[in-house]
């Protein structure tokens, strides 16, 4: 070595420097992956302790929140794209790894933020969490991802639609394949209706609150909120829209259990079933499947103002527990019970409305759980088809004759919805259903496009909702 080379100081190593808001995004995309979690469950508390600890304002919540849910919606366009930028399959990058170059990816190719600043602040996370090491293969990739725009890159990584409309589909609107294909069974049409619900999945869905009758009205509910805060529900009589930014747990009428968040298609699944035309009693209604309590709440509130008793059975205990806290405090008479609908400890024909809101694969509320698309299976339907069937005809037994049951399930996939209602009414796989279909599309007045009936399907794109799907039976002997 010579005397220059020797006198030649060495370069100072920087620390790395820590974001608060990127560190929060990684640590729930990380639970999301490594614990099966979901968002909506995992950023709220993770939100309130870095406020409680004085690290975030109302905007770092805001950006914590976007980069979590874009990255979620996008992220198999994402993994495309990523996949164009290395060199190895991706099934071969390490998932931390993976997760820092997706919200790198978002923020460049779905944000505002300045290209300089997405790459910076992305490679100064991956040092925090990754190391020096990995952090410079975070820097290579993103620097590659930067010099092309979104739309450039959709061209460059998704299939010609003329020669594979599914995968190209699947790529643009980032869903898995067999998902989209579902979807668009379901849907009908050609490709501009498709494009609009896989576009819709992926726009950030409004906050919808529910007014629980008896204990206050929508438009008590919107005089509190103010016209900058809430605005009136497109459909449902009990429904206030939150404007972007309002925070229902700051609403004194949510924690007091006055009113709720609850979609507005759930919403309309509830009102339609309790006012379904029935002769003579009227005094005992059943949810079958209460949990989490949204549904329960709202018809304990309806049932209550006609002098009726509802019934609220989960086989969950945690569930049902949170049905629970959610029937707290409802004027008229209700009771909670822990069960297995399948296996009903009620005594048959005794309940005058019976709701069942089966477990399904979700499909119908991607726009809130993002992460599920990519969660889910072809084969979970397997999974799913003899316990919705059960509980169906469970329940077309619980019901009187002239009594009403309705079948709801938050998924538009046909062997989830109508195709399950026609199995039990033919008798495929059990006795048949002594039922005839009731045509709920009258009980669900001023709701535009709900299809040639009797059963409705709800659709993000059209209705503003989750895709909740609806059947409604009257039991005849």
């Amino acid at each position: 070595m010579n005397e220059q080379a020797r006198r030649r100081p060495s370069k100072t190593y920087r620390r790395p420097k820590k974001d608060p808001v990127r560190i929060l995004a990684f640590e729930a995309l990380r639970a999301v992956d490594e614990r099966a979690a979901y968002a909506n469950l995992v950023l709220p508390p993770l939100l309130k302790k870095a406020r409680e600890a004085g690290d975030f304002d109302s905007r770092d919540a805001a950006l914590a929140t976007e980069l979590v849910y874009g990255t979620l919606r996008r992220q198999g366009t994402y993994d495309a794209i990523i996949s164009a930028c290395i060199d190895r399959p991706l099934r071969q990058v390490d998932p931390p790894v993976l997760d820092v170059l997706a919200l790198g990816a978002h923020q460049l190719l779905g944000t505002r933020i300045p290209t300089h600043a997405a790459v910076s602040a992305s490679v100064e996370l991956a040092r925090v969490v990754l190391g020096d090491g990995r952090a410079k293969f975070v820097n290579a990739v993103l620097r590659k991802i930067s010099k092309d725009g979104l739309d450039a890159w959709v061209e460059r990584v998704a299939p010609p639609y003329d020669e594979d409309a599914e995968d190209h589909l699947a790529v643009v609107h980032s869903h898995p394949r067999w998902i989209v294909s579902a979807l668009w069974d379901a849907l009908g049409g050609g490709r501009a209706g498709i494009e609009d619900l896989l576009e819709a999945d992926n726009e950030r869905p409004e906050v919808t609150l529910v007014a629980r009758p008896g204990r206050v009205s929508a438009d008590a509910l919107l005089d509190t909120l103010g016209e900058e805060s809430g605005l009136p529900g497109r459909w449902s009589p009990y429904a206030v829209r939150l404007t972007e930014g309002g925070e229902p747990g700051a609403i004194d009428a949510v924690r007091e259990g006055r009113a709720g968040v609850q979609d507005e298609g759930s919403q309309l699944v509830a009102v339609a079933l309790a006012n379904a035309p029935l002769e003579g009693t009227d005094s005992r209604w059943l949810d079958g499947c209460a949990g989490p309590g949204g549904k329960a709440a709202l018809l304990a509130a309806l049932a209550a103002e006609r002098g009726a008793r509802l019934l609220a059975s989960e086989k969950q205990p945690h569930r049902a527990r949170l049905v629970e806290r959610a029937l707290a405090g409802n004027p008229g008479p209700y009771q909670v019970i822990t069960a297995d609908g399948t296996r009903p400890p009620w005594r048959p024909g005794v309940f005058d409305r019976v709701l069942v809101d089966v477990p399904c694969t979700g499909l119908g509320a991607l726009r809130r759980r993002p992460e599920a698309r990519w969660r889910r299976r072809p084969e979970d339907l397997e999974g799913f088809a003899p316990l919705q069937r059960s509980l169906l005809r469970e329940a077309l037994k619980a019901v009187r004759v002239g009594g009403v049951v309705g079948y709801a399930t938050c998924s538009p996939h046909l062997a989830e919805t109508r195709v399950v209602v026609e199995d039990v009414l033919k008798g495929r796989g059990g006795p048949a259903a002594e039922a005839e279909w009731v045509d709920a599309r009258p009980l669900m007045p001023g709701v535009a496009a709900l299809g040639e009936g009797p059963d409705v399907q709800l659709w993000p794109h059209v209705h503003g909702t989750d895709a909740m799907y609806l059947a409604l039976l009257r039991r005849t002997a």
